[in-house]
């Protein structure tokens, strides 16, 4: 199986010093090619294209084979389709031909998103969001992560005030909550009983838009995560609870192995959740460009009266400053059923991890150091780049192991930056591991290459063993001859990732290619090497950051409120979340309230009413 490479350019002025100090995230990721700077991320050789409703089937058709393109396939959503641009085409030139086609409305790319009463719960003292007792969150749950710092141990009574709301409801499984994500670990203890029915037609609870079938397993952690703030099961004795005891959860699955999708993906994720009868979305995901089709799937639940709750993001920037490039979507669209969450720590302040926005982010929650329920075990496979590799040459020289400036890295040629690789050569280094009983695994490293017209860097595996490139195409080949080409007028380092689970064996063996023609250059370095395995169970918990832990809070909420008040439409729902909230120095001029959501409040609220005259007696 070909596997899909993400890779993002870190410019590199003077390969020793600080550039060397790393301290990059490993991000698991996928679909694209992403330079520094890139303003849009997406599916290149793709393009979502918006027909008129005055144009036939037959001018729809005309219109896109006229231009040596196809139809993937009609999104459910009226006029958009979803189209495969020719071979050799660029997205833009694409763009571009369909901008000014008399049968098209709006044309777009496919854009990326990167992967937002006490009950008996054994680790319910953990919980700090529900009580803060200015307790201190620690790692020792199985899995468990808990790695902000600041604030912990927090401040006592700074929580979402959701006791007092326990002993009124718990139970919200009369509304449909569809977690849009990377899927959910159906079997997981605190889940299973809590699963939207979809019947014969949907047995495990949703459908899965990233394989196009209806298993939603959640083979990156992600969605598991945040429905378990939703609706882990509660006073059943063990593990986590949910803002919901009792919840009807169901599993959207949009983003892949490393928590990417695209916007077809989730588009019809939402317009799966709307038609089948979700009354909240929750979407703890986020991209850098304004979206025309997202934009309008919102505003189809908007209409099918819906409450979506987004993330605010992680990158602790200004929303609002969109001349800077820091608006993130959908957090950013303003549509009324659109309620968009910051992050807050165990002390109330804003995370430093968190964005905000005066007219953009609506509401703070908790969003650090938050125990919920995880698709399973993780591990990590580092590797030293040095023992174990097998390289082979057909000329003198190939890959070597070195270190520069501290940092381990499979070179070729062995005077990386200053001297030029062998020509007319095939330079192969590769290594078996075992990958044995796991159920996901994504290779993760760091790469420099410069190579010239008629050379390229490719990378490959095989359960099989041995050689990788012997037995199966390369997976990625990377030239300015070839398809996935980043070309590189300057030393640079990308990051790849790569869902290899078609390796899953005791015999999987990873390799790099540097081959070369007879026009000399600076050649190739791998660095930064590990492999993650996910083993799916149904106990594991995870502690972990983000205002994607935060927004699943407020669209608890957001159910709870509708089942307590089946009346509610979205617009009243979003009015007692806003409005019921408590006001929090930090987000004083960060959010459009300066709101941090408070359950009781929320619940008890009233909308005032309106239309009222007086007259003197």
């Amino acid at each position: 199986m070909k596997m899909k490479l993400f890779l993002r350019s870190i410019a590199i002025a003077a390969l020793t010093g600080a550039v060397l100090a790393f301290s990059l995230p490993v991000r698991a990721t996928s679909f694209a090619l992403l330079t520094s700077g890139a303003a849009a991320h997406y599916v290149p050789g793709e393009v979502l294209v918006k027909f008129k409703p005055t144009a036939s089937a037959q001018e729809r058709t005309a219109t896109v084979t006229a231009r040596g393109h196809s139809v993937f396939a009609r999104l459910n959503q009226p006029g958009w389709a979803h189209v495969k641009i020719g071979t050799g085409q660029t997205v833009e030139a694409a763009l571009a031909a369909y901008q000014n086609d008399p049968n098209v409305e709006y044309v777009q790319p496919n854009y990326i998103y990167q992967t937002t009463a006490a009950p008996t719960d054994t680790q319910y003292g953990q919980l700090w969001a529900f009580k803060n007792t200015g307790q201190n969150v620690n790692s020792i749950i199985q899995g468990g992560d808990s790695t902000y710092t600041t604030n912990n141990p927090g401040t006592a009574g700074d929580d979402v005030n959701i006791e007092p709301a326990w002993d009124h409801i718990t139970d919200c499984s009369s509304v449909v909550v569809a977690v849009v994500d990377s899927g959910v670990n159906y079997t997981q203890e605190e889940l299973v009983g809590n699963m939207w029915n979809g019947g014969a037609t949907y047995p495990n609870h949703g459908y899965n838009y990233v394989d196009g079938n209806s298993d939603t397993m959640d083979f990156h952690g992600h969605g598991t995560h945040v429905a378990g703030i939703i609706g882990a099961a509660g006073n059943n004795a063990k593990g986590a609870t949910g803002v919901c005891w009792k919840a009807s959860i169901m599993a959207v699955r949009v983003m892949d192995t490393r928590g990417k999708g695209t916007t077809a993906n989730i588009i019809q994720g939402i317009n799966f959740a709307v038609a089948n009868g979700a009354k909240v979305i929750n979407m703890s995901l986020g991209g850098g460009s304004f979206d025309m089709a997202f934009s309008n799937a919102i505003t189809y639940a908007q209409t099918n009266d819906v409450v979506v709750v987004v993330a605010a993001g992680n990158g602790a920037n200004d929303n609002d400053d969109v001349a800077a490039g820091s608006a993130i979507y959908p957090c950013n669209f303003t549509q009324p059923n659109v309620v968009c969450v910051a992050a807050l720590d165990q002390s109330y302040a804003l995370a430093n991890f968190s964005n905000y926005g005066a007219t953009s982010v609506d509401v703070g929650a908790p969003g650090s150091n938050i125990l919920s329920t995880w698709a399973g075990t993780n591990e990590v496979i580092t590797d030293s780049l040095n023992d174990g590799w097998t390289r082979t040459t057909t000329t003198t020289g190939g890959w070597v192991y070195d270190t520069v400036s501290g940092l381990n890295l499979l070179l070729d040629p062995s005077k990386w930056l200053s001297g030029t690789y062998a020509s007319n050569t095939d330079d192969r280094a590769y290594k078996q591991f075992n990958l044995g009983g796991v159920n996901v695994a994504t290779l993760s490293a760091y790469v420099f290459v410069n190579v010239t017209s008629d050379g390229f860097f490719a990378v490959a595996d095989s359960a099989s063993g041995g050689d990788p490139f012997a037995v199966a195409l390369p997976t990625f080949v990377w030239g300015p001859n070839y398809t996935d080409t980043l070309p590189a007028t300057t030393p640079s380092l990308y990051q790849i990732s790569a869902d290899i689970s078609s390796c899953i064996s005791t015999t999987c063996t990873l390799g790099f290619r540097l081959k070369t023609g007879a026009t000399a250059d600076l050649g190739a370095a791998v660095a930064i090497l590990n492999i993650q395995t996910l083993t799916i169970n149904s106990i594991t918990y995870k502690i972990l950051n983000g205002t994607s832990m935060a927004s699943p809070e407020v669209a608890g909420l957001a159910t709870m409120l509708r089942a307590y008040n089946p009346q509610y439409t979205y617009a009243d729902v979003v009015n007692a979340i806003k409005k019921g909230g408590r006001a929090t120095a930090s987000l004083a001029g960060k959010t459009t309230t300066g709101n941090a959501i408070d359950v009781m409040s929320s619940l008890a609220y009233i909308n005032p009413p309106t239309g009222l005259t007086a007259t003197v007696q």
